[in-house]
């Protein structure tokens, strides 16, 4: 059990973790010609393991609807995101990453990709389910954040 000093430093370590990954968000959507909104999106359709829609990628983003429709759209005209109609309800539309995002996306996080996966080389075997119990809990209590 951590004590209260442990917890504070624990807290803003995850704190600092998640300024990173706005920068490097940030980075991303220059390194891709991208506005951040855009890249966070693609990595909302990429990640899902569900397909999802205009409305529910808006959803995640806290924009409205509309708004998504139209960041599908800009990104649908530049290549990265297919469209295809929901086979249970032809009037609804799932959102699919093209390969050629993808592979943009590969390609420009590949030296990140390389260096986390060195860090991790680093850590002993009998800690790395003890890294993922704790940064699994932490992204849940995150998602959670909004139903309290």
């Amino acid at each position: 059990m951590a004590d209260k000093q442990a917890a504070r430093e624990v807290s803003l370590a995850v704190r600092r973790l998640l300024q990173a990954g706005r920068g490097m968000q940030a980075v991303l959507a220059r390194k891709l010609s991208l506005r951040v909104t855009d890249v966070q999106a693609l990595d909302h359709v990429v990640s899902s393991p569900e397909p999802i829609g205009p409305g529910e990628l808006g959803h995640r983003l806290g924009i409205t609807s509309a708004s998504a429709t139209v960041l599908a759209d800009r990104l649908a005209a530049a290549g990265h995101l297919a469209r295809h109609a929901d086979p249970a309800d032809r009037r609804r539309v799932h959102l699919e990453a093209t390969d050629h995002a993808r592979e943009d996306i590969r390609a420009a996080l590949g030296p990140l990709l390389a260096e986390m996966e060195a860090i991790t080389d680093r850590l002993k075997p009998e800690h790395v389910p003890v890294v993922l119990s704790f940064l699994d809990e932490v992204a849940a209590a995150m998602r959670a954040y909004d139903r309290r």
